[in-house]
């Protein structure tokens, strides 16, 4: 079994803040029937599925999921949603990642969806590590950490080794 790192949540501790980050989202939708939860590629995908699980357990809330193709090194490059946008008009969105680097990737993702008109915007994710280069902020937050660029976080949603680690 590899060393990921020195381990900051637990996969409990992990679990407790998709809850609370439900009842945020919750609080914050809660005028609505639907709610669109993006997940940021297979990492922020798999975590807004727990989200989206989380939300349709403490609310009547109803999730539908979208997942958003970044190219992270060059965002610019492409970014693909699997629904189409205009199926997405005049709804309250949730954009998912499992960590907040320097926001590149959070800001075209929100600016992708801003071709449309939306009720809302908000951003969730699991680490949020304080290195923003763009103006935008998590809305929803597991844990915020303040570290070295050099230090690597690494979010580990199942399995054994479940957690997030700084190596």
């Amino acid at each position: 079994m590899a060393v990921l790192g020195n381990k900051i949540k637990d996969a409990n501790e992990i679990q407790s803040s998709i809850k609370r980050i439900a009842y945020q989202v919750y609080e914050s939708n809660f005028d609505e029937k639907n709610i669109v939860i993006v997940g940021i590629g297979s990492r922020g995908g798999s975590l807004s599925k727990l989200l989206g699980a989380a939300i349709e357990k403490i609310s009547p809330l109803k999730p539908h999921y979208v997942t958003l193709t970044i190219d992270k090194k060059n965002p610019l490059n492409r970014i693909e949603s699997d629904v189409p946008l205009k199926e997405l008009k005049n709804q309250s969105l949730v954009i998912v990642d499992d960590v907040l680097n320097t926001g590149s990737t959070l800001i075209y993702a929100v600016a992708y969806f801003l071709q449309i008109p939306v009720k809302r915007i908000k951003t969730a994710v699991m680490v949020n590590r304080n290195h923003k280069k763009f103006p935008i902020k998590a809305d929803f937050k597991g844990i915020s950490l303040s570290t070295s660029i050099n230090e690597h976080i690494r979010v580990e949603l199942e399995g054994d080794q479940a957690g997030i680690y700084l190596s």
